[in-house]
């Protein structure tokens, strides 16, 4: 009995330890300046605004694995369905665009939706037979056909639109946070056509779709001028938060910034990266608090027995495949609300940015490390694994040109200096080793 109440002393003190440790690295980055420290507030907050980001993502991705074991490898596409909500929703509207195709288009979607409704009732209401097969088959052929003779135009003219400015649909001027909202709706749409097809077959069929629907759907970002611009990207989004050049323009920040002894510039940016680190806290908190109510109640007590053992689940009554449907979609909401943060963040949409081992490798590293099936794992994982994915690139040439300096030149020291600058993929793969090593469930363990 001892041992099992130290056991449990040690794991409620580990939590505020670890993140006390995280607490400090920041710290030491804003205020240490030297080979290892940028010694800059400015940058120790943008490094945890994007590490507060990323623990949003890992918190949906151990929904997702750590509460019901479903691999999704295609975190990416649904983090980038996230990040098309403000430009949809927050970016002023393009004049013309609307008028040039944008009835057409609604009409177009509508007869896809449709036509996929129509093709779903004749599948359960006709008998089995060759007439039911070819009846769905000429359904859908008519509907593909009726779809993109009204989509293809409305297309084209909304692209022939201003197109060195914009050539795209253009956005609704709602305010930014409710695009936060949007995008945790697009991703859970996605979610649900993706898990009503593979969530009922073996787990590898997940994962294979999931990658599948992940690359279409940055492959659509890319090439959908109308959209979003493509690779032309969209700039100016609307933020929730002020602009640095609006602070340096009021007379009582610039009085507030001279009582602290910093310059304007500086002090704008520190002050937009707090509003930002408040906004993001408040989200992660949130979030946290309905993820552990949900996992403490009768539903989080269920799923965690159907990820135990699905049959004796299935014996006991429970309809597995709808669980796994509800918290895919729940978890992939939580991925798209922090893609739709990022952009808001950077200001900027850029489908090319979108790469798979940033939003999906280096996801899964978050949760594996912070220990998965705990919420506050995920979080932790989150921050720390962005924390190291920055510094390493800049430790990684400082550790190679500290142990190589004994050595004479040659083009052996050259090429590691060189290849320095790769430092954090061996970085990363050292941390996920070392983890799986000495705290395979991760630093905070699943109770």
């Amino acid at each position: 009995m001892s041992t099992n109440r130290q056991a449990a002393a040690a794991s409620r003190w580990r939590i505020p330890v670890l993140f006390a440790i995280l607490a400090v690295l920041f710290i030491l980055e804003g205020t240490v300046r030297n080979g290892m420290f940028s010694g800059s507030w400015n940058t120790s907050l943008a490094i945890l605004n994007m590490g507060l980001i990323s623990a949003i993502t890992a918190l949906g991705v151990n929904m997702q694995w750590g509460y019901a074991g479903l691999f999704n490898v295609g975190v990416v596409g649904f983090f980038a369905l996230g990040g098309l909500a403000p430009v949809l929703i927050s970016t002023a509207p393009v004049e013309g665009a609307w008028q040039a195709g944008g009835p057409r288009m609604l009409i177009a979607l509508a007869t896809a939706v449709g036509t996929l409704a129509l093709a779903s009732l004749l599948w359960r209401h006709m008998p089995r037979g060759k007439l039911r097969g070819l009846a769905l088959t000429v359904l859908l052929i008519a509907g593909f056909v009726l779809y993109r003779g009204l989509f293809d135009p409305a297309v084209t003219a909304i692209e022939s639109n201003n197109p060195a400015r914009h050539g795209n649909i253009g956005g609704l001027g709602l305010p930014v946070l409710l695009s936060w909202l949007a995008g945790g709706i697009f991703a859970a749409a996605a979610a649900w056509a993706v898990g009503k097809v593979a969530l009922g077959l073996r787990s590898d069929y997940l994962a294979i779709a999931t990658l599948g629907i992940g690359e279409i759907i940055i492959a659509v970002l890319k090439n959908e001028d109308w959209l979003a611009r493509g690779v032309k990207n969209i700039t100016a989004i609307p933020r929730p938060v002020p602009f640095e050049i609006q602070l340096q323009r009021n007379p009582e920040f610039m009085e507030f910034a001279n009582s602290w002894g910093m310059a304007a510039s500086t002090a704008s940016g520190i002050w937009v990266k707090l509003c930002y680190m408040l906004l993001f806290l408040v989200v992660l908190l949130l979030l946290i608090l309905l993820a552990e109510l949900a996992l403490k109640s009768p539903w989080g007590r269920m799923m965690r027995a159907i990820r135990d053992n699905e049959t004796a689940a299935e014996a006991m009554g429970k309809d597995v495949t709808a669980r796994h449907l509800q918290v895919f979609i729940l978890g992939s909401a939580v991925i798209g609300i922090a893609g739709a943060m990022m952009i808001t963040l950077d200001g900027l949409m850029a489908p090319v940015g979108y790469n798979p081992l940033r939003y999906t490798f280096l996801i899964w590293v978050m949760v594996i490390v912070g220990g998965s099936g705990n919420n506050w794992g995920a979080a932790l994982g989150g921050v720390l694994i962005w924390f190291l994915w920055i510094k390493a690139e800049v430790w990684g040439p400082e550790l190679i040109a500290f142990l190589t300096a004994p050595l004479p030149a040659s083009s052996f020291k050259s090429g590691l200096l060189e290849g320095a600058a790769h430092m954090r993929f061996i970085a990363m793969g050292l941390v996920l080793l070392l983890v799986l090593r000495f705290a395979p469930r991760g630093l905070v363990p699943e109770r």
